[in-house]
């Protein structure tokens, strides 16, 4: 008879279902066994023996080739662009040949790991020498690696030079850009930076409040921290002096009359000391200060229909008035300059060409020099000097702005700039760059950079700013700072930073 106790099942069937599900899949495929890796295959664009590959009829370079080649052709293809990292992990290249494959530029260190590398053929290519190959000038200088001899396709100046003859200094690489830096949550009209007991301070006239603000430098944060304010009720423009290691701030107001304050240190504290004659002066638009034989004054224009843009001099115990200029002529700016060591004021007009005062040494006086001629509706005139000579930019709300230059006996008109909008100008220069900032009302306002080649001004950068009516740089701790007065915005600080084109 047959047994009739319980079936003895296998051992394996009574373990858990993720255990025998396991051991099924190593009866199928191993367990324990690490798989060995792939060697990389030959590309099925080239052709491999041992120890080199050669490659044709390609439109990129294969991403793998097998391990230890010593030799690589990749001739007469299409292939125009590369990356770094292609030749990653073939260390033991001795021979590299990249000809006649239409590359106008190679990625930076594209041979830095190729340590043993021998011979570089990169003939037959339309080279661009321009910033991005001054790495493969440098590298070549300092390299064991034979490269023969290769040409430039590009630029016009570089055209037909071998790449071999450029040194890294035929490269100018060194750009620059305005970022914005720090923004004041204020309009303003004027902005003006001055130094005072070894800081750096700037001060703003701010047209809704109707007072100057004063801002100073944090050395630490690196930032521009509040510092104080002057009270005041219609304030367009706020203008420091510092004489004799006091600091005094004229502040212009269109009512209730102008004043000059002086800052006292105990305590901390700003006190008018004096107004200026209201019969004089209606409508203030702009301050200009300077020292002039040992003495100081200051200019303020008026732009009202019945004022007189007036001058003030210093005589020890304040600012009094010296000569009226300009009456009834909507004066807007006035700027002061030497030429051919003869001081002299250009005054703006809403009304009328630009005036220009000479200095009478004898009678201490301005007189009335010239006008430049055939230029209506400027709204400010502001100098620079580039190699001992010296130039206008004369700027226009209505119409382009212009720069002149001084040719012994007037200035000459030498470019045109649109400037549709423009209420304010300002060059200045960082380092060796002459740099002319152009505000608008109606659309960007722009950079231009001046070019030594052709003596002119080129486009450089726009700059989003709202109804511009000011500028000012201060450079402190290593920075450039240039600061944007704005009528409809916030006031705006940007870092002028310094960009190596050759390092992208």
């Amino acid at each position: 008879m047959p047994e009739t106790g319980p079936r003895r099942v296998p051992r394996w069937l009574g373990l858990p279902h993720l255990a025998l599900l396991y051991l099924l899949l190593c009866l199928l495929v191993g367990c324990g066994a690490r798989r060995a890796p792939k060697t990389p295959r030959c590309p099925a664009t080239c052709s491999c023996t041992k120890d080199s590959a050669f490659c044709v009829d390609t439109k990129a370079i294969p991403k793998s080739f097998p391990p230890g080649i010593i030799s690589l052709f990749i001739e007469n293809n299409d292939i125009q662009a590369l990356s770094k990292y292609t030749f990653r992990g073939l260390k033991a290249l001795t021979h590299l040949s990249l000809s006649n494959n239409n590359l106008q530029v190679l990625p930076r260190d594209l041979f830095k790991h190729l340590d043993i590398l021998t011979d570089l053929d990169l003939r037959g290519n339309s080279f661009r020498c321009d910033c991005k190959i001054k790495w493969l000038v440098d590298w070549m200088e300092k390299t064991n690696t034979s490269v023969p001899a290769i040409y430039c396709s590009s630029p016009f100046e570089f055209q037909g030079r071998r790449i071999h003859d450029l040194t890294p200094r035929d490269f100018n690489c060194i750009s620059a850009d305005f970022a914005v830096y720090e923004t004041f949550p204020f309009q303003s009209v004027s902005v003006e930076s001055y130094e005072f007991n070894e800081d750096q301070f700037v001060v703003f006239a701010q047209p809704d409040m109707g007072i100057c603000t004063l801002y100073m430098w944090d050395h630490v944060e690196m930032v521009f921290r509040k510092y104080h304010n002057i009270t005041s009720r219609s304030a367009v423009y706020c203008k420091p002096v510092v004489i004799n290691n006091t600091l005094y701030m004229v502040v212009a107001q269109l009512f209730g009359g102008s004043h000059i304050y002086k800052w006292e240190e105990d305590p901390q504290r700003f006190v008018k000391i004096q107004d200026i004659d209201t019969t004089r002066v209606r409508k203030p638009n702009f301050v200009e200060t300077f020292q002039l034989e040992g003495d100081w004054y200051f200019a303020v224009a008026d732009s009202s229909k019945a004022g007189s843009t007036s001058l003030y001099r210093w005589n020890s115990n304040g600012f009094y008035s010296h000569q009226s200029l300009h009456p009834w002529h909507r004066d807007t700016h006035v700027e002061y300059l030497e030429v051919d060591g003869k001081p002299r004021l250009i005054l703006s007009s809403a009304s009328q060409p630009p005036v220009v005062f000479q200095w009478n040494r004898s009678l201490r006086q301005f007189a009335f020099h010239s006008q430049i001629s055939d230029m209506a509706d400027v709204q400010m005139v502001k100098h620079f000097r580039v190699r001992k000579l010296i130039y206008l930019c004369l700027t226009r709300f209505i119409g382009d702005s212009k720069i002149m230059r001084w040719e012994g006996q007037r200035f000459v008109e030498i470019q045109t700039l649109p400037s549709r909008g423009s209420m304010a100008v300002y060059p200045f220069s960082v380092g060796l760059r002459q740099y002319l900032l152009l505000g608008s009302d109606f659309s960007f306002s722009r950079v231009y950079l001046w070019d030594d080649l052709t003596h002119r001004f080129q486009p450089f950068q726009e700059l989003n700013m709202l109804a511009p009516r000011a500028f000012s740089l201060v450079s402190i701790d290593n920075k450039d700072i240039l600061l944007a007065a704005s009528f409809k915005g916030n006031t705006l600080a940007y870092q002028h930073l310094v960009v190596d084109l050759s390092a992208k």
